[in-house]
């Protein structure tokens, strides 16, 4: 136990509202905009179409489709893993980490070929050489998906979307370390390099947008011809924008994230969210202001991978456990960012994590400290909010105050209560 003591302050169940619109028949939406994308397949023709590792919602759902469109189409469906390093930058990992999503050769009634030498393509005038995974490039055309959001490591006109899988997904590892070595500068000037390339020389025929509202819901999906990928997806991107989720204070003393985890961020954590995105490029927004953020476990779906873990001050003993330092730093090194992957200061339990906590936030009595709990960055909707964070929030009319807390936060063993 620490030397001092916490009176923790009265707990509160509440969620925020957020724009809830979703797409609920699927297969038709996503066959209706293929359809109309204007692509031909010829009669058994092999189509690659790319899966990543992200925990992207329905993912499932939507491969399948594509797939049976391409078979409705005369073609020949395939997936291919296109995830950079992931999966410890092996093919067997990035089989593995697809059958964690339910993606399967069962699963989706085709082939799944995994490998990771690449195909090099004309250079000209990029300034990087590109390559594209071989198996997609021995087909006749790549169909390229992928969900459309902001990046955790930069801002750009391309974040995370269709213009990264082309160039660091299907570029496999080789090329992903490639444009991550060129630090910020590889994201905003030479991945979109990079995609031209690939567009110019490859054979891709459309790419797949996927949106997700707040929820992390699928609210928008859209098929664009290859011809349009570079031009329609800074829309996308800022519909993904307008759609994310957010903290509902811009001052927070302490911010409890319960999990961290591969499958709920590229980073763990997602900077976004916690206006954190350990780039010193990059500088981060006015808000949210936060003073401490405690982490206490790590997803079972990570396989140890903690990258991330450094956005936090505060861990505990049983996340630290947990971490495979190998596919960490992999992933780690790939990126280049290297205070995402620095431990923070490792607390027993989860009462002495917030005690260190509270005792490093001056100025402010235990019951004055505005503290949030958050089950992940990718789900804010329900919270945890002390009696301080809660008198701001009265007048918010995106808040519910669902019930109080009981007293007994922590249990004998100095684990929190279920959020």
């Amino acid at each position: 136990m620490p030397p001092f003591q916490l009176s923790m302050p009265t707990m509160h169940r509440i969620s925020q509202s957020f724009d809830a619109e979703r797409l609920d028949s699927m297969d038709d939406v996503l066959a209706h905009t293929m359809n109309g994308a204007g692509i031909e397949i010829p009669h058994g023709k092999e189509i690659a179409i790319t899966a990543g590792s992200r925990g992207i919602a329905n993912v499932e759902a939507i491969l399948h489709c594509i797939v049976q469109w391409v078979k409705q189409n005369g073609g020949i469906p395939f997936l291919v893993p296109a995830m950079g390093s992931h999966g410890g930058a092996t093919a067997e990992g990035q089989i593995q980490i697809l059958a964690e999503l339910g993606i399967t050769e069962q699963s989706m009634g085709c082939d799944i070929r995994s490998d990771m030498t690449p195909v090099f393509l004309p250079q000209e005038d990029c300034p990087l050489p590109v390559c594209v995974d071989r198996n997609a490039h021995a087909a006749f055309g790549t169909i390229v998906v992928n969900r459309i959001k902001p990046h955790t490591a930069f801002h750009g006109r391309y974040e995370s979307g269709l213009v990264k899988m082309m160039s660091i997904g299907l570029g496999k590892h080789k090329q992903a370390l490639a444009i991550h070595g060129e630090g910020t500068k590889g994201f905003l000037e030479v991945m979109p390099q990079v995609a031209k390339q690939v567009l110019k020389h490859g054979n891709v025929l459309m790419g797949i947008g996927i949106v997700e509202n707040a929820y992390d819901e699928t609210c928008h999906v859209e098929a664009l011809p290859a011809d349009r990928i570079l031009e329609e997806e800074p829309r996308l991107l800022e519909l993904a924008r307008a759609n994310m989720p957010s903290l509902p204070l811009d001052d927070i003393d302490i911010l409890i994230v319960d999990r961290m985890g591969k499958n709920l961020s590229g980073t763990g954590m997602d900077g976004n969210i916690i206006n954190r995105l350990g780039v010193a490029s990059v500088p981060d927004r006015d808000t949210p202001r936060i003073g401490t953020i405690v982490v206490r476990d790590l997803t079972p779906e990570s396989h140890g991978n903690a990258l991330g873990v450094g956005l936090a001050d505060i861990t505990t003993r049983r996340l630290f456990e947990q971490i495979n330092f190998a596919p960490m730093y992999e992933n780690l090194f790939t990126s280049t960012y290297l205070p995402r992957g620095k431990i923070p200061v490792i607390c027993e339990t989860d009462w002495e994590s917030i005690a260190f906590a509270a005792r490093c936030t001056t100025g402010k009595t235990d019951a004055e400290l505005k503290i949030l709990r958050i089950d992940s960055t990718l789900h804010v909707e329900h919270l945890h909010a002390s009696q301080a964070a809660l008198d701001v929030l009265t007048h918010n009319p995106r808040i519910t105050v669902e019930r109080s807390l009981p007293e007994a936060y922590f249990d004998s063993e100095g684990y929190m209560v279920e959020l």
